[in-house]
């Protein structure tokens, strides 16, 4: 078991090209476990390249080539010994728009348990109370769990997503952009969540949102053009820049 003090995820000198394309440029980050990490920067910066490097989600991309090393737990997840299928079980990943299966909300949710070989109704049911309490959304649906997942509203939806990710028992959640198509009731709800989810999971989350970075995080990564400009602790980021550049994109003098 992981302590607050280690490291749960680390890039050396991570380089990412799409083609002849390079998107990030050596970029290197020790993130703690059970903290809220969250990746700032303007569109296109590689922010959100950098977060699908952490479960290979870059594999599914035509001619991604990286350099470097991307280790969780001390394991490079590139190495040629590494299950990706196994990587994404424990590394989940909500997208910023929520996409629920056309299944009643309890499939949903059981579909990974599911496929890992989990049958028995008792089992499953446990799984899925569990994880629909864990995102926030068990008392809202408990009594309608045979209705389809789209009839949830877009928040819903996306704690529905979540739900679905920690059904499998991950140990890290990606989050990209996770609130940005959701109003500010249904966004106070995620941001309420992921901070309580943090007791549990390690959690990396890109945001164009500064507020909501500021609000969520523990610790906070500016990318500019693929490179990492600054890191460190969220608070000391949002008042006392090192660098002159994060100082302005957070001042909203650019980006």
């Amino acid at each position: 078991m992981t302590t607050t003090g280690d490291v749960k995820i680390r890039t050396r000198n991570l380089s990412l090209y799409y083609g002849q394309k390079q998107a990030l440029h050596g970029v290197s980050v020790s993130i703690k476990p059970n903290q809220v990490t969250a990746f700032i920067g303007p569109s296109g910066c590689g922010k959100s390249t950098y977060l699908r490097t952490l479960n290979r989600m870059n594999d599914l991309i035509d001619g991604v080539r990286i350099e470097g090393e991307v280790l969780i737990d001390d394991v490079d997840i590139y190495h040629k010994s590494v299950d990706v299928v196994e990587l994404r079980k424990r590394v989940g990943m909500i997208f910023q728009k929520s996409n629920p299966f056309p299944k009643s909300i309890f499939e949903n949710v059981a579909y990974g348990p599911k496929i890992n070989g989990i049958r028995e109704k008792e089992n499953l049911q446990e799984i899925v109370e569990r994880s629909l309490r864990r995102a926030a959304l068990w008392e809202e649906v408990k009594n309608d769990l045979t209705k389809s997942a789209l009839a949830l509203s877009g928040g819903q939806q996306q704690r529905l997503c979540i739900a679905r990710a920690l059904a499998v028992d991950p140990e890290v959640l990606l989050m990209d952009e996770p609130a940005s198509a959701l109003d500010p009731i249904a966004t106070a709800k995620i941001e309420e969540l992921i901070y309580e989810l943090k007791q549990n999971y390690t959690i990396v989350i890109v945001t164009h949102n500064m507020q909501q970075a500021a609000r969520v995080s523990d610790y906070t990564a500016f990318f500019y053009l693929g490179e990492l400009i600054e890191f460190g602790e969220t608070k000391k980021m949002f008042t006392t820049p090192e660098k002159k550049q994060t100082e302005e994109y957070i001042t909203g003098r650019f980006g």
